[in-house]
């Protein structure tokens, strides 16, 4: 057998199936661990393996999904005569123990015999992804990791989409994913086991790990980088100038659509729509209190402290960097 039963998730609390989720790779957590999950980083998904970061709570979406599960299984059982067997089990597999599988259930395929079932629930948004033969990126690596867990030979996928529209299809295991899945998983567990991070990469989780791995600067103290950095400063700046073309050119944009608007609230071109609304807000004046108030403010005012990151590039022979060393000298004095 390809799986053991780790364990029983009838009445288990949350908190004891986040512990057992940590004991391994989810089938949620492989499009993360591959890269192409549009909402966590890998270094994010390393950080609450390893307790650094604290599991993050089911949105409105999961939790919809969540209870939608049994009528997804339910239509499915009804439009094509397969009935659905719910697992209430987490499953291990016996080759590779980080890989571990919380299915939705399972039946009988008349050609593949013994396959998995999972239920999902998209936004209308996201039709595009289920056209045709389609399945979006990140259910085929769950289900193919699934498979690499239990060993069956293919799934069904059932998805309700937009709360009105219901499509079924069968994906068959490709061993050629699976072994690009145990590649870039077994590495990915051996940096939790090691407590060492994954390569890091641009997300805001990146960044987080850096400020608690590095909080404070030393006064005065000065590190010779390796002459890499040199390319990773290029893309910096390159980066910069490309990021301020674009604020302005998207501010000349804005400007333009409110000079349209003049003292209207509302524009209408073809089927998009602008506003330029007027809204009141009450704000706290920090300035004010510490003036007339200066106990007061004193009392209350809480100290903090980050590190600035900045980049000097050096100036050119031919003086090409000269406005660009002008711009990052203004925003550092700003």
């Amino acid at each position: 057998m390809a799986m053991i039963a780790l364990a029983s998730t009838d009445g288990l609390s949350r908190e004891d199936w986040l512990a057992y989720r940590n004991l391994g790779i989810g089938g949620s957590d492989a499009s993360v661990v591959c890269g192409i999950n549009k909402y966590k980083s890998p270094i994010q998904l390393w950080m609450e393996k390893t307790g650094q970061l604290p599991p993050e709570e089911a949105g409105e979406a999961a939790y919809w999904g969540t209870r939608l599960e049994s009528v997804v299984r339910e239509e499915f059982t009804l439009r094509t005569g397969i009935k659905v067997i719910s697992v209430n089990q987490i499953l291990q597999s016996r080759e590779y123990p980080f890989m571990l599988a919380n299915v939705d259930g399972v039946c009988r395929c008349p050609t593949h015999g013994k396959c998995i079932f999972e239920a999902k629930t998209a936004n209308a948004f996201k039709a595009g992804e289920w056209e045709g033969d389609s399945v979006p990126q990140e259910y085929i690596l769950q289900i193919q990791h699934y498979l690499c867990v239990t060993g069956y030979s293919g799934a069904y996928i059932a998805a309700l989409i937009g709360g009105n529209t219901f499509q079924w299809k069968f994906v068959e295991r490709d061993e050629e994913i699976i072994s690009m899945l145990i590649k870039y998983e077994k590495d990915f567990w051996t940096h939790v086991q090691d407590d060492v991070p994954p390569a890091l990469d641009g997300s805001e989780a990146c960044a987080k790990f850096l400020s608690q791995q590095y909080p404070h600067s030393i006064p005065l103290s000065k590190a010779i980088l390796p002459d890499n950095a040199a390319d990773l400063i290029r893309q910096y700046s390159e980066a910069d100038e490309q990021l301020d073309a674009l604020t302005k050119q998207k501010q000349k944009a804005t400007n333009l659509l409110k000079q349209m608007l003049g003292e209207n609230e509302m524009g209408i071109v073809g089927d998009d729509c602008i506003k330029w609304l007027t809204v009141s807000q009450e704000r706290f004046n920090a300035k004010l209190l510490q003036a007339e108030q200066p106990e007061i403010y004193a009392k209350y005012i809480a100290k903090s402290s980050h590190r600035r990151f900045t980049i000097k590039v050096a100036k050119t022979d031919d003086g090409s960097n000269a406005q660009y060393q002008l711009l990052q000298l203004l925003r550092e004095v700003g």
